[in-house]
């Protein structure tokens, strides 16, 4: 607070003033009792408010008048507006959400409590305090859309009026902002909205930056002007020609998308030729395509360039041709060709639904996908541990760049640039997700882990043994992918680790001539609670997980039923058999990759599960000196699945010797998993190949087959 402020008579007569011209804004599409009741909410906001001030010395009720402005320039109802006025009485004042209720409507009371933080409640750290208010903006949009229009006209002029604020608060606000609320406004299309947080963002995070760039821009304004004035020119000339009626205009683009361009591209701003862009509004989708007709022929197009939002509009709802033509100043020019409908959608994005209350419009269609998204993001809470991994979650959604494919029936599901084929199975469904092992695009087999383009068509193939893979988070892009995936495996890994450490109990308990069944259940509540443990099942999750070792916990046992432990030796122990299908808790070590007929040892890792060795593997040596982690393992003889095994195969330099040596390894009914190239002294090449085989003998088969090419001089397989 400053301790000079305006004087209170001046400051009252301002805000009844300003009051006054809002009202008579929203009069023009607004009833009388509408009004009234916006009269009525300022005069209880200001009355709770009362003796409150902004850090720039105004009265505090200045701030939601002006966020209610925003509001009404977008056309909302009067519910929205109402929910302006007051939406910091809950957070600020002593004003309850019960008496807010009471006063207005339960419906105004929903809007403002969901804007509302979480002041009541006390978080661990800033960053988790942070994460948690935004989750629970979320969840109100779910409910009620209006709620991140209010929230977002209160950042609008929050951002505004940043330069009464302390640097490092400013920095913070203007950071939040460019990471959540500007690609919030973006993705629910709200255009203008947008376009003004990212500059006052940008302005506000970098703003040397931000003014050199604005120099820059003015001192090369006038020769621009006078191009852009004769492609203007040139364009309604044509147009005119083709006798179709057009609004045609040029504009400059903002600070934000520039510097992104020179960032992004590593670009000086001479470099940066496309500073203006054009727009031409018609009034059918039909000469939409006909002005694309006549700009392409007015000026060459770029290849790859043209985009139809119209047939397949973006995620937010936005529909529009986009091209870039080879313009006659040189450097690309840009144009977007749209009907008035789809401007003012591109314009107010989701508000439009309030702007026509007409459900046939465009504008459904934007509320409609606005809607989809927010189904997306209750999914992706649902999975989500804590709230910072929701947030980074919601990022990754908030940065899309689309591509479109087709799904086998011909509908068009929309996916970030960079998703793959799992990303569109979890799209399609979480169960196809969770249970696809195989996949076809354009017909043609291909890998879970392809990226897919736009146009292609993607079939999944589902299996009931099918579960996902930890690998998939290496490369899937989707944030309901990447949370479902780890709920998945949470649940697997959790599933298999109490299989795994009930079994290893039992073994350990073998070797003192018992068992679980023949424990006491008085025993078993006293060890559960020696260790800490909220159940046995949560105690053989532990040992399954090697965060405790079985012999110990069957030793405890013994001693508590009052038996004389028997000093075994590990030689006494039965051997845990292993299958390979275990999954997440039992892992085969990647340094020497153990395969059926291959001597083994289990070691018990600390959170990982058992990491099964071969025996001889140069690592063994570290983890000799902790021989209480080590269990005896061997191979079960009924075993149906692919191990990968890693094998050099040193070959002369001859063109196709890669092509060949590939075929001689699949001919033996092995898949190559992966291979590398090394190129050694010029005359020889080595090729390292991860391939996958049944055992030992399978693979002593793809080996011999291998050496007997004429090309080959050497292979072995590699050790650690």
């Amino acid at each position: 607070m400053l301790s000079a402020r305006p004087s209170v008579i001046a400051a009252e007569a301002r805000l009844l003033f300003e009051l006054s011209d809002l009202c008579k804004a929203a009069r023009k599409y607004l009833g009388r009792d509408a009004v009234r009741e916006i009269r009525r909410a300022y005069h209880y906001g200001a009355k709770a408010h009362a003796g409150q001030y902004r850090v720039s010395g105004a009265p505090y009720i200045s701030h939601p008048l002006a966020v209610a402005r925003i509001l009404i320039e977008m056309r909302l109802d009067v519910e929205s507006i109402v929910a302006a006025l007051l939406h910091d009485v809950i957070e600020d004042t002593a004003v309850e959400k019960d008496e807010l209720a009471a006063e207005f409507s339960e419906e105004v009371a929903e809007l403002v409590d969901g804007v509302s933080k979480l002041a009541h409640i006390r978080f661990d750290s800033r960053a988790e305090a942070q994460a948690e208010n935004i989750r629970k903006m979320f969840l109100a949009m779910a409910r009620d859309i209006r709620v991140i229009l209010v929230k977002l006209a209160d950042r609008t002029h929050n951002m505004r009026t940043l330069g009464a604020l302390r640097l490092e608060k400013r920095r913070k606000i203007a950071y939040e902002t460019l990471e959540i609320y500007a690609p919030i406004a973006n993705r629910l299309g709200l255009h203008g909205i947008c376009l003004e947080l990212e500059d006052l963002g940008f302005s506000t995070l970098y703003p040397q930056r931000a003014r050199a760039l604005t120099a820059a821009l003015k001192k090369g304004r006038g020769h621009r002007k006078q191009v852009v004035k004769k492609i203007e020119t040139s364009l309604k000339r044509r147009l005119r020609q083709e006798e179709l009626a057009a609004e045609t205009s040029g504009r400059e683009k903002h600070l934000f998308s520039l510097y992104k361009k020179m960032r992004d591209k590593r670009l000086p701003f001479a470099e940066v030729m496309d500073v203006h862009a054009f727009r031409i509004i018609v009034e059918t989708p039909d000469e939409c395509y006909r002005v694309l007709g006549v700009v392409h022929n007015l000026y060459k197009p770029i290849p790859g360039k043209f985009k139809d939002y119209i047939a397949s509009p973006k995620a937010n709802g936005y529909q529009s041709l986009h091209t870039a033509l080879f313009s006659p100043f040189g450097g690309p020019l840009e144009v977007q060709i749209r009907t008035r409908d789809m401007h003012d959608v591109a314009e107010a994005g989701i508000a439009a639904h309030w702007l026509y209350k007409d459900e046939h419009t465009a504008s459904s269609a934007a509320q409609k996908r606005a809607r989809d998204w927010l189904r997306r993001l209750l999914e992706t809470q649902e999975g989500a541990g804590n709230s910072i991994e929701f947030i980074e979650n919601v990022k990754v959604d908030l940065f899309p760049d689309e591509v479109y494919v087709f799904t086998p029936a011909g509908k068009i599901m929309e996916l970030p640039r960079g998703a793959t084929v799992v990303d569109f199975a979890y799209a399609v469904h979480t169960d196809v997700g969770n249970t696809c092992v195989a996949a076809k695009v354009d017909r043609h087999h291909a890998p879970l882990r392809a990226v897919l383009e736009t146009g292609q068509a993607v079939e999944i193939v589902t299996a009931d043994w099918g579960s996902p893979h930890p690998n998939w988070l290496n490369y899937v892009v989707t944030a309901k992918a990447r949370t479902h995936i780890r709920s998945a495996l949470k649940n697997m890994r959790e599933g298999e680790a109490g299989e795994l450490g009930k079994r290893l109990l039992n073994q350990a308990l073998a070797t003192q001539s018992r068992s679980l069944a023949q424990v006491p259940q008085a025993h078993l509540d006293q060890l559960l609670k020696e260790t800490g443990s909220a159940s046995l099942e949560a105690l053989f999750d532990d040992i399954g997980m090697g965060e405790r070792m079985a012999p110990l916990v069957a030793r405890r046992l013994t001693d508590l039923s009052g038996y004389a432990a028997v000093d075994s030796n590990r030689d006494g122990e039965r051997p845990l058999v292993i299958k390979g299908t275990e999954g997440m808790v039992v892992r085969f070590a990647k340094c020497c990759r153990p395969i059926p007929g291959d001597d083994i040892l289990g070691f018990a890792s600390a959170g990982r599960g058992i990491v099964i060795h071969r025996q001889g593997c140069n690592n063994l040596s570290e983890l000799m000196n902790r021989r209480e982690r080590w269990i005896e393992v061997e191979w079960a003889p009924d075993l149906d699945s692919v191990f990968r095994v890693d094998i050099r195969v040193v070959v002369e330099n001859r063109r196709g010797v890669l092509a060949s040596v590939a075929s001689s390894i699949s001919a033996t009914d092995a898949n190559i998993d992966n291979v590398d190239i090394q190129e050694r002294e010029g005359q020889h090449s080595s090729l390292l190949f991860g391939i996958e085989v049944r055992d030992r003998v399978h693979l002593a088969r793809t080996m011999r087959a291998v050496h007997r090419m004429p090309s080959v001089v050497r292979l072995a397989r590699i050790d650690a």
